[in-house]
């Protein structure tokens, strides 16, 4: 099994932390996006013609895309996906929302900030961004006030989806201290087996200069 990954891929970290959780053995191969390498004619007819990372190549020549797509794949017939039909919508309904309400806001704001491409907008696009990755973590908030994990009151894959970008959230001025059970999760999730530790940093030719 090959994952096409970037290190400083928060995505591309779900992954990485979800075959670490299950044991399973794979071979990282590095795509320098920021040259270009995912948007090779080869990558694009191949891996995934949406020109993105993470792809996973299960077996020679067969390739998935989109990081929650393939956290199911991967968790398919494991514990980290229930088996009951209505808890397994729950997850996908909380993979969902990591993509439309936390991944878009937190983990674009923080590239932004952190490779200097904040400068290039007006600032109140950053602080829309800011904003709604703070009412993502709210919503997290009232549900975890009640619930020690996102779905069965045990651990799913539904938790390393969200925990990738949530734990993130101070890079772009979310103090977690704000969201207590969001932070107390974020412990039980670091706590459980398997956990790898923190994202690489953007690599230099990410970065955008002032000038």
């Amino acid at each position: 099994m090959r994952l096409y990954d970037c290190a400083a891929s928060a995505n591309g970290y779900k992954l990485r932390h979800v075959l670490s959780w299950l044991g399973r053995p794979y071979e990282l191969i590095p795509v320098d996006i920021f040259a270009g390498e995912s948007h090779t004619p080869d990558f694009l007819r191949h891996k995934n013609p949406a020109g993105r990372i993470p792809v996973l190549e299960p077996e020679p020549g067969r390739f998935l895309a989109e990081s929650n797509a393939i956290l199911l794949f991967l968790t398919a017939d494991t514990s980290l996906l229930p088996r009951d039909a209505f808890e397994r919508a729950q997850v996908h309904q909380w993979l969902f929302f990591e993509q439309n309400c936390v991944e878009p806001n937190i983990g674009t704001a923080r590239f932004w900030v952190l490779t200097g491409r904040a400068r290039l907008h007006h600032p109140d696009v950053l602080r829309v961004r800011v904003e709604a990755g703070r009412a993502a973590l709210t919503t997290l908030e009232r549900h975890l006030q009640h619930e020690d994990f996102l779905v069965g009151g045990r651990p799913t894959v539904a938790d390393i989806g969200l925990y990738a970008y949530a734990h993130l959230a101070p890079d772009v001025g979310l103090a977690l201290e704000d969201f207590p059970a969001v932070s107390r999760w974020l412990a039980r999730v670091k706590a459980q087996p398997g956990h790898i530790g923190a994202l690489a940093p953007y690599p230099a030719n990410a970065m955008v200069s002032a000038t």
